[in-house]
C-alpha cells in the first residue's frame, strides 16, 4: 500500500496553520470513521511528521497515511491533560491503527451508589461523574459477577430497588438468610446500613484487615450489650471473611498498595494481565485481549493500555504501578495519572529488577502467556472459524479446494549446533500431534538454513516414495486422514513408520524466499513439486510463492492470517523443544560420556545425586565417591576429567 511522500494539496495549508500546542488529533478515512487518535507536544510538528517522507516509518504508520482523508484535532492546556484525553477518544472510538482494549466498551464495573440515601452495590457498563464508587474494569461479565456474588455473600445490602420508607410491613427472604438487614422495614438505622457500605467498599478496595477489625468491634460490643442473636451473626460473618482472605495468595512479606502488570505477546495478539495487590496479598487480579499491537513496540504497547485503564476518573489508581519494562513517556505517564490521587500521595511506575515484585511480574507474564493459549485452543477449537480460514486460504492462494493437510516445517539451531527440523501437521485447521515429526540434521555443517530445509524435505517426500513407488498424487492410495487417536500420542522422530504416506494439501515453510526455494528444489528431485508450497515471512507476515516475486499479504483481521500463523508457531515450538532438549543431551555427555570407568548406571547416579554436571564438578572427591556405585579411584578419574 502505497503512502504519500508530501502533504496533499488540501493539507498544507491546514497543517502549516496548526499550534504548536499541546493536544489531541484525530484521523479520518473516506467514510469519515476515526482511524487514529494521537496526543502531542505541539500539534503542529506531530501532524506534519505523518506527511514527510514514507521510507523512514514503519508499515503500519505508511498504512495509516495512506488512508487518511481528513483530520481534526483539539487543543488542551497540557500534554497530561492531552495523555487523558488520548485515552478517552481511543475508548470511545476505537480506531484500528490504535493499539485499544478489546471490546473494550462493554467492560464491566461494579458500582456503590453512594449518592443515594440508601446505596446498593450493582453491575453497570457505564461510568459516570455521579459521585458514586466504581470499582474496575473487568475483563468479563463473569469476573464481575463473581466478585458480585461473593461481596453480597459477606455484606448484607439491599438487592432491591424499591424506594425505602421504612414503613414496609414485612422484610424479604433476603433478611432471614442474611443478604439484607432490611431498612425497608425499619429494622436497621441508617447509621448500621451505612457502615454495611463502608464495609463493603473497604473489602473492594482490598483493605480486608480494616473490614475485620470493624467486625469484631462491633460483635465485642454486641456481646456487651447482650445481644448475642446479632454477635452470633457478627461471628459468622468474620469467619466468612477470613476465609475469603485465606484464599487470597499472600504475594509478599512488605504491605503495598500496588497493581502489577504481565504482558505477553504472540504476532498480532497481545494480552496484559493485572493482579491487585493490597497490603501483602493478591486480593484480586483479570486479563485483557489487546488489538491493534503489530510493528507496535512493548513500551507503546503499555503505555496505551495503562493510559485506557486507568481512563475513567472513578478507576482507582493504586499507590505503585509495577510492569515488567518502562511504559513510552513513563514520566508523562505518570504525573497524568497522579492527577487521579488524593492531594499529597504520590504515584511510582516501577520496573522490579528483583526480589518479590520481580517475582510477581514473572508471575503476572507467565498468566499472560498462559492467556494467550488458551484463546489459541478456544479458536482453534470453533469449527465455523477454521473452515472460514481454510476457505480464504483457498481464494488467496489458488487452490483447487479448501486445504484440509497442512504441514509446516521450521528448522532450529544456535551458532549451528544440535541443528533440527520440526514438521507440524494440521487436519481441518486443528494440530494432529500424533503426525508431528522431528529431524536431526544429519549431512549439513554449521548453520546453514537452507541447505537443512533441502534435507528435510528430501526425507519427508521420499518416504512417500518408497510408500508408494511414487510421490504421483494418481499413484499414492488415500489423502490425509485422521487416524482417530486425536492429539493425545507423542511425535515421533523421522525414523518411525506411519502416516508418512499421507500427502499434505498445502506446505508451509518457515521462511522467506530463500527457504522457499531450497523447499522447492528438494520436493522437485522428489517428485513432489505439484504440492502448492509456500514461504511464511515473519516481519510482515508475507507469503512466498513459487513463480511469483510480489509476496502475498493476508489481511490482518482474516482468519487464515490467524491460521497459518498458528501453524508456523506451532512448528518453532516444537523445533525449540526438540533442539533444547538435545542441547541437553549433549551438555551431560560432553561433561561425564568421556570419563574411563563412568557407565550410564554411575552416570545417572551422579546426576541423580548432584543434580547437575557443574555440580558434580564443584564437588570434592569424597562426595562423588560416596555415590552409590563409585570407588575413590573413579571419583578422582571424574574430578581430573572435569
Amino acid at each position: 500500500m502505497s503512502a504519500p511522500v508530501t502533504p496533499r494539496p488540501k493539507f498544507a495549508e491546514r497543517i502549516a496553520a496548526l499550534p504548536a500546542k499541546p493536544g489531541v488529533y484525530l484521523m479520518r478515512n473516506e467514510r469519515d470513521e476515526v482511524i487514529y487518535v494521537g496526543k502531542a507536544a505541539s500539534l503542529r510538528s506531530r501532524v506534519r511528521s505523518y506527511f514527510g517522507s514514507p521510507h523512514s516509518m514503519e508499515g503500519k504508520t505508511r498504512a495509516l497515511v495512506a488512508a487518511i482523508a481528513d483530520f481534526e484535532y483539539v487543543v488542551t492546556p497540557t500534554v497530561q491533560d492531552a495523555l487523558l484525553l488520548e485515552a478517552t477518544l481511543v475508548k470511545r472510538h476505537q480506531p484500528f491503527f490504535n493499539v485499544r482494549l478489546k471490546d473494550d466498551k462493554h467492560y464491566p464495573y461494579l458500582k456503590v451508589d453512594v449518592q443515594n440515601e440508601w446505596p446498593r452495590v450493582y453491575i453497570t457498563r457505564r461510568v459516570e461523574s455521579d459521585g458514586a464508587r466504581y470499582f474496575g474494569p473487568y475483563a468479563s461479565a463473569g469476573s464481575v459477577r463473581t466478585t458480585l456474588d461473593v461481596v453480597n455473600k459477606l455484606f448484607p445490602w439491599r438487592s432491591c430497588t424499591k424506594p425505602i420508607t421504612g414503613t414496609d410491613p414485612r422484610p424479604c427472604l433476603d433478611y432471614f438468610i442474611h443478604r439484607c438487614i432490611a431498612p425497608c422495614t425499619a429494622y436497621c438505622t441508617k447509621e448500621e446500613y451505612d457502615e454495611v457500605i463502608r464495609q463493603t467498599i473497604l473489602f473492594l478496595e482490598g483493605r480486608t484487615d480494616e473490614v475485620l477489625r470493624g467486625l469484631r468491634k462491633q460483635m465485642a460490643e454486641a456481646s456487651v450489650a447482650m445481644d448475642y442473636e446479632q454477635a452470633a451473626i457478627l461471628r459468622d460473618q468474620i469467619g466468612a471473611v477470613e476465609d475469603v482472605s485465606e484464599r487470597q495468595m499472600t504475594a509478599t512479606t512488605r504491605p503495598d498498595d500496588a497493581d502489577i502488570f504481565g504482558l505477553a505477546r504472540q504476532n498480532e495478539r497481545a494480552c496484559v494481565q493485572v493482579l491487585f495487590q493490597r497490603g501483602t496479598k493478591i486480593v484480586g487480579n483479570d486479563r485483557f485481549m489487546l488489538e491493534g499491537t503489530e510493528d507496535e513496540p512493548d513500551d507503546a504497547v503499555l503505555a496505551s493500555f495503562l493510559e485506557q485503564f486507568y481512563e475513567s476518573p472513578m478507576t482507582r489508581v493504586p499507590r505503585r504501578i509495577v510492569v515488567p519494562s518502562t511504559p513510552r513517556e513513563a514520566d508523562l505517564l505518570r504525573d497524568a495519572l497522579a492527577s487521579r490521587r488524593p492531594p499529597g500521595r504520590a504515584l511510582e511506575i516501577i520496573v522490579p529488577q528483583r526480589g518479590e515484585r520481580k517475582a510477581l511480574v514473572r508471575m503476572a507474564n507467565d498468566n499472560a502467556k498462559e492467556a494467550l493459549e488458551a484463546e489459541r485452543v478456544k479458536w482453534l477449537a470453533d469449527t465455523t472459524k477454521t473452515s472460514e480460514a481454510l476457505r480464504q486460504l483457498q481464494d488467496e492462494l489458488g487452490l483447487p479446494e479448501p486445504p484440509r493437510r497442512i504441514e509446516c516445517y521450521d528448522i532450529s539451531n544456535i551458532q549451528g549446533t544440535n541443528s533440527v527440523a520440526s514438521m507440524v501437521v494440521f487436519i481441518d485447521g486443528r494440530p494432529a500431534t500424533q503426525q508431528y515429526r522431528r529431524f536431526k540434521i544429519r549431512t549439513v555443517e554449521g548453520a546453514n538454513d537452507f541447505a537443512s530445509m533441502q534435507e528435510v524435505l528430501s526425507r519427508r517426500f521420499r518416504r512417500v516414495a518408497e510408500a508408494h513407488g511414487s510421490v504421483r498424487p494418481e499413484l499414492v492410495e488415500g489423502r490425509a486422514e485422521d487416524d482417530g487417536r486425536g492429539s493425545t500420542g507423542s511425535p515421533r522422530a523421522d525414523g518411525d513408520t506411519g502416516d508418512w504416506a499421507d500427502l499434505p494439501d498445502l506446505v508451509i515453510i518457515d521462511g522467506g524466499k530463500g527457504q522457499l526455494s531450497a523447499a522447492l528444489d528438494a520436493m522437485r528431485d522428489c517428485g513432489a513439486e505439484f504440492i502448492p508450497t509456500v514461504g511464511l515471512a515473519k516481519k510482515r507476515e508475507e507469503l512466498f510463492i513459487k513463480d511469483e516475486t510480489e509476496p502475498i499479504l493476508l489481511p490482518r483481521d482474516s482468519q487464515a492470517l490467524y491460521l497459518v500463523q498458528r501453524v508456523r508457531d506451532e512448528a518453532h515450538r516444537f523445533a525449540i523443544a526438540y533442539h533444547r532438549t538435545l542441547r541437553s543431551k549433549s551438555a551431560i555427555q560432553s561433561g561425564l560420556d568421556g570419563v574411563p570407568g563412568v557407565g550410564p548406571k554411575r552416570k545417572k547416579a551422579l546426576l541423580r545425586k548432584f543434580g547437575s554436571v557443574r555440580a558434580i564438578r564443584e564437588a570434592d572427591v569424597e562426595a562423588i565417591a560416596s555415590t552409590p556405585g563409585m570407588t575413590r579411584a573413579s571419583a578422582e578419574l571424574v574430578k581430573e576429567h572435569l
